[in-house]
């Protein structure tokens, strides 16, 4: 609606969305929704226009959505791969062509209002040095193609300590992902998916199955998905 608003476009429009992203997984459904949206119809409406400037419309729906006009997950799902998303730029962020994703996301839903309730506490001073540290080094990782730093950086000291405790077996999923490789391994959004990043496919697929299993363990079946993180954007693709 926020597209149509900003163009002379006044004829009638019916989207459908068939999606596979579960709700309540931390696997930006939501943002996967106004995304899609708002490439189709710009398809539509004005072709050719460039992802970047669809930014805007897709964080109207991502805000309808989730109740917050956050980008986390629209940029990266416009642009593909790792993107730097401020309220109104994105910003993209080269990625090492070696790293893969593990995304395991077990039969368990988080209530967003009990993991946004973990954050109401504001986070001390050193905390927020530490993890804007943390990021830093992320980001000259990618920049410099070093997965020391970027390993460095994979360390979540804010938010993953205080919504560790509503997933089960969270710790030994982690702990599996690490224990096999992988540079980092954390909540991805909200939870209950667990996301490691890997150096390697081989690697990557040697760790899938151990996380699978740790979640197991606590009494939940649990599914791998398996990604480079430089996938890619939004993309058009035609009918018939």
């Amino acid at each position: 609606m926020a597209l149509l608003d900003a163009t002379d476009f006044r004829d009638g429009m019916e989207i459908r969305i068939t999606k596979g992203i579960p709700m309540s997984s931390g696997l930006g459904g939501s943002a996967a929704s106004a995304v899609a949206a708002t490439v189709a119809a710009a398809a539509i409406i004005e072709p050719g226009r460039a992802l970047e400037q669809l930014y805007p419309f897709a964080l109207a729906g991502e805000s309808v959505a989730s109740g917050a006009a956050h980008g986390d997950n629209v940029g990266p799902q416009l642009l593909g791969g790792i993107v730097v998303a401020t309220a109104s730029r994105l910003v993209r962020v080269p990625v090492p062509p070696e790293l893969i994703a593990v995304a395991v996301h077990p039969s368990h839903r988080v209530n967003t209002r009990d993991a946004r309730a973990c954050l109401e506490t504001p986070f001390p001073l050193q905390t927020i040095v530490a993890q804007s540290g943390n990021l830093a080094q992320l980001l000259c990782g990618c920049h410099q193609n070093d997965f020391e730093l970027i390993a460095a950086g994979l360390r979540d000291v804010m938010i993953e300590p205080r919504r560790a405790a509503l997933i089960p077996g969270f710790t030994e999923v982690r702990d599996a992902a690490l224990e096999n490789g992988a540079l980092g391994a954390s909540i991805s959004g909200a939870g209950p998916t667990v996301c490691g990043w890997f150096r390697g496919l081989e690697t990557a697929e040697r760790a899938a199955p151990a996380m699978v299993q740790a979640f197991a363990a606590a009494g939940l079946a649990a599914r791998a998905h398996i990604s480079p993180v430089n996938a890619p954007g939004a993309t058009v693709l035609e009918s018939g």
